[in-house]
């Protein structure tokens, strides 16, 4: 099975880097990734974290398409129930004919975010159970077959943007298989019911108008450099920074070492952060072709959403390119 490689930015804003710098650094990706042979690469909407500026996901989208040419762009992805499926289908509806053909929209049910922000985004907390029907209202205002008499979506009516679900549990592989549509997987960070999910997913599957036989996404670290010291070196610390942002959220927090969070890292709770990364590629070109090979089958994935995990934009984008040329990318 051939595994197209495609990218998860979450346009981080590293220390000492500005927001504005931040998506100077999403640009240099997708080019580099378009550059490269890479499929697509997706956006995460996050609210209120210092160090994702990815949060207003369509604005970023159509500044990122026209800084390149050919690559599919997307939201990997919306968090629907933060917004309403007709706002959802407008924005989508004009990226898309701004940029035909280049873009997706995953959607996903999680709020991407804590529960004071969720109340700052006048968001229901029993919003994401309606999630299955906004589901199917946006994709009839993308399709011009409105499930509510009288609105249709302008622009969006007849784009047909492709629709993707995501999840880390067997909720969205339920869901995907009901209706139809590709599925994506958080192993990035969330490993645990990737096989589980994705066997049920491949077994219940129903054909659909978008999707005839199902297509399974799956989110895996990368870190790939000239040598496994440099690559190991990198990945250690965007998972110290990982750790730092989870156990110091409040301004009053202490700053901690490298070494006080390697010896956290060590406890039990540590190590639950830790298995967060679990699918993480980690090395030189060949070591990460091998492992991603081994993964994808693995995933039974039919596509890789790769993070690249090195902390600056210069690390990435070698990763990039590594990666692509170790797995001879084949495009979507």
């Amino acid at each position: 099975m051939t595994t197209t490689l495609s990218i998860l930015d979450l346009a981080p804003v590293s220390p000492g880097e500005t927001i504005a710098q931040s998506f100077e650094n999403s640009v240099a990706l997708a080019q580099a990734a378009e550059a490269n042979g890479y499929g697509r690469v997706w956006y995460a909407e996050h609210h209120n974290m210092a160090t994702i500026a990815s949060s207003a996901t369509s604005v970023l989208i159509g500044h990122v398409a026209g800084k390149t040419s050919t690559i599919r762009l997307g939201a990997g992805g919306i968090m629907l129930p933060n917004h309403a499926p007709l706002t959802i289908a407008e924005q989508f509806g004009t990226l898309a004919t701004l940029y035909p053909d280049r873009i997706d929209l995953g959607l996903g049910r999680a709020p991407g975010s804590d529960q004071v922000t969720m109340h700052a985004m006048r968001r229901d907390a029993m919003s994401a159970e309606s999630f299955p029907q906004d589901v199917l209202e946006l994709q009839g205002y993308l399709r011009g077959e409105s499930r509510v008499p009288g609105v249709q979506a302008t622009p969006g009516a007849g784009t047909n943007v492709p629709l993707y679900i995501l999840g880390s549990s067997m909720f969205g592989a339920q869901l995907a298989a009901a209706y139809g549509l590709p599925y994506a997987f958080a192993s990035h960070f969330a490993p645990d019911l990737l096989h589980d999910a994705v066997e049920f997913y491949r077994r219940e599957f129903t054909p659909s108008a978008q999707l005839a036989e199902p297509h399974v996404l799956a989110g895996v670290n990368v870190v790939a450099a000239a040598t496994h010291e440099e690559a190991q070196a990198q990945f250690d610390a965007t998972r110290r920074t990982r750790v730092r942002g989870m156990i110091s959220r409040t301004p009053s927090s202490p700053e901690y070492t490298d070494e006080q969070i390697d010896i956290f890292l060590t406890t039990p709770n540590g190590r639950q952060i830790a298995n967060m990364m679990r699918f993480s590629a980690v090395g030189t070109a060949d070591e990460v072709r091998d492992y991603l090979t081994e993964f994808a089958a693995g995933a039974q994935a039919d596509e890789l959403m790769i993070a690249h995990q090195s902390p600056h934009i210069a690390e990435r984008l070698v990763s990039v390119e590594l990666t692509a040329g170790a797995m001879q990318v084949a495009t979507v």
